[in-house]
């Protein structure tokens, strides 16, 4: 039957289905707990978070289930860029400025805040011992990935291109997902650059089951039934699944952000840097189509979604779903559940049609 498979047997799974982990308040204890209970694995991206509230959002998930979940980090990266000059800081604001200015907010000063810091949330990671370490961006180190085998903690990392797939093989990680260009959010390259590692689910699926002999776990373009029945037929042992649970009202995105997934703009996205200074996909709107003149001198991450971060909460409060950074993948058309369970049952239901007795 389709819903064994080494994914769900390792993870002890009622079916191979992973939650998409999501950053920056997305996610949510509710909507973890409600896939992990459901029988499938909930996710928790804690990439923004220091390692005490890391421990924090562990012990919240545990307060509510006892099944198994993951807690996933970005690994750093060279692309990354924390520190601006002054006249890096304040080109930037002066792209901002009139979006500020329309929310009837003052300029912002430099943020005095830090950044997280990577070896900290390792250690908080390791401490929290969650049933699966999920991480994008790269590969950990060997002692790292020791520690987590030490620990009982299955390793999953994010490969876009075979090469990337084969070198997590290569470190020892124990499973990994194939992210189609179609995923909504970040693209999660480490090789080479996000731009040059654009393949489709379809090519890129059998691709890497050919090339490794982990389990593959498929993610972008999946919404329903038939999404997961085309990636277990492309050889698969599991699918992530993001934009469908990211529209559920238990996940973390705001209620202007889950009706939009309903609406026509769904179904115009966008590879875009100016959110967060990352290549990420979502949906076109101002925001997104005014800076993208500009992508070639805007900053990097994370320095650039501090300004784009800045306007949210005005921008929520005055519903201006133009200046928001609204995260949608291609498969959004198909989207019709609104709870984590009848989105559950409705994949379920629809991938048993397609695949009796598989």
């Amino acid at each position: 039957m389709w819903r064994n498979t080494e994914v769900s047997r390792r993870l002890q799974l009622q079916a191979p289905i992973v939650q998409g982990p999501f950053g920056s308040g997305l996610s949510s204890v509710a909507l973890t707990r409600a896939v992990s209970e459901a029988g499938g694995l909930g996710s928790f991206g804690v990439h923004h978070l220091h390692g005490d509230a890391i421990l924090h959002t562990a012990a919240a998930i545990r307060a509510v289930t006892a099944k198994p979940f993951a807690l996933n980090l970005w690994l750093p990266h060279p692309s990354e860029q924390r520190e601006l000059d002054d006249a890096q800081f304040d080109s930037t604001l002066a792209l901002f400025q009139p979006y500020f200015e329309e929310l009837g907010l003052p300029l912002p000063a430099r943020p005095a805040e830090t950044w997280p810091n990577y070896a900290e949330q390792i250690e908080a990671l390791l401490e929290a011992r969650p049933a699966v370490f999920s991480f994008v961006y790269g590969v950990p180190s060997a002692e790292v990935l020791e520690q987590c085998r030490a620990r009982g903690i299955l390793t999953l990392g994010a490969a876009t291109t075979v090469e990337e797939a084969r070198a997590l093989e290569a470190a020892g990680v124990d499973m990994l997902v194939a992210s189609g260009c179609e995923a909504g959010g970040h693209r999660v390259a480490f090789l080479r650059p996000a731009e040059e590692s654009l393949i489709g689910s379809l090519a890129l699926i059998p691709q890497m089951v050919d090339a490794v002999r982990i389990p593959v776990i498929a993610a972008g373009g999946i919404a329903d039934g038939r999404g997961i029945a085309a990636a277990l037929c492309l050889g698969a042992q599991g699918v992530q699944i993001g934009t469908a649970f990211l529209a559920c009202r238990e996940s973390g995105a705001s209620e202007r952000h889950r009706q939009a997934l309903f609406s026509p703009l769904a179904g115009h996205t966008a590879l875009t840097r100016a959110f967060s200074g990352r290549l990420a996909r979502g949906m076109r709107n101002r925001l997104l189509e005014e800076l993208a003149e500009h992508q070639a001198a805007l900053p990097g991450y994370p320095a650039q979604g501090w300004f784009a971060g800045a306007l949210k909460q005005a921008a929520l409060t005055q519903q201006r779903d133009d200046l928001l950074a609204l995260w949608c993948g291609q498969a959004a058309p198909l989207l019709r559940q609104r709870s984590a369970l009848e989105l559950w049952n409705s994949l379920l239901e629809q991938t048993d049609r397609l695949l009796p007795g598989r």
